[in-house]
């Protein structure tokens, strides 16, 4: 297995960003990549630094890319920059030009923890023809309404702008966009600790997927907002993907 810590510049940031990639060496290219995106207060290399994600998937042939997300949950801000454009069109490209990647929907799978749970929910939802499948963990899958005020209120309107429902950042309305436009969704899987505070934020979007009847995995676990409750819970994620992707499983 290799690992990768790669800088390249963004023309969709307008600047050079970061990332690592694991690199598998089993199996035959070109291989299934997943996209791992982190939380709020983070980089990409927390992945790698707080859970054992290297060593859940010693035995895949799937290549794991954690880029930086910065702050942007992984929308197009109101104000700039373009992260959805960056990490659903831009980031893929870039790996899929220099690594040995497959280059369709049905190679690539994204998912991510609180912050970078809406994220994996938002690219996958805004961009259904290029991803599998895609979980969340502990994610922040607010509704329109709820991505602005509080104490970060200035910040959250530069990124969703002032009226951010029904528009591509409300997660309730890229779902009803799709099922109008009778668009096949990625397969979609949702985990959060009963003890995490965004735990009725996770309910309410899986009832509101419930009513849809969009298909979907829908879990609760002991535990909280912690690096103990994601490094054990990102191999369940794994196991979903690698079902999806139609890829050997993991070793018992």
């Amino acid at each position: 297995m290799a690992f990768c810590d790669i800088t390249f510049f963004s023309n969709v940031l307008a600047k050079q960003t970061s990332l690592y990639v694991i690199l598998p060496d089993k199996g035959k290219p070109p291989f299934a990549v997943f996209y791992l995106l982190h939380g709020m207060s983070d980089d990409h290399t927390i992945w790698h630094r707080r859970t054992r994600v290297e060593w859940y998937v010693r035995d895949m042939p799937l290549i794991v890319v954690m880029p930086d997300g910065y702050r942007g949950f992984y929308t197009d801000n109101d104000e700039d920059p373009a992260y959805a454009t960056h990490f659903a069109e831009e980031l893929p490209a870039f790996i899929e030009r220099n690594f040995p990647a497959k280059a369709t929907r049905a190679g690539r799978c994204v998912g991510g923890l609180s912050m970078g749970g809406y994220g994996a929910m938002r690219l996958a939802l805004g961009y259904p023809d290029r991803y599998v499948s895609a979980n969340s963990h502990s994610g922040a899958l607010l509704r329109g309404s709820e991505l602005r005020g509080g104490p970060r209120e200035a910040e959250f309107a530069r990124v969703f702008g002032k009226n951010p429902s029904g528009s591509e950042h409300d997660l309730e309305a890229l779902v009803a966009r799709r099922l109008k436009q009778k668009k096949p969704l990625p397969k979609l899987r949702i985990d959060c600790g009963v003890d995490d505070g965004l735990i009725t934020h996770n309910r309410r979007f899986h009832a509101f997927l419930d009513e849809q009847k969009v298909a979907h995995e829908y879990a609760e676990f002991p535990g909280g907002h912690t690096w103990d409750y994601w490094d054990e819970h990102v191999r369940e994620a794994l196991a979903f993907h690698v079902k999806a992707l139609k890829i050997p499983a993991i070793r018992s």
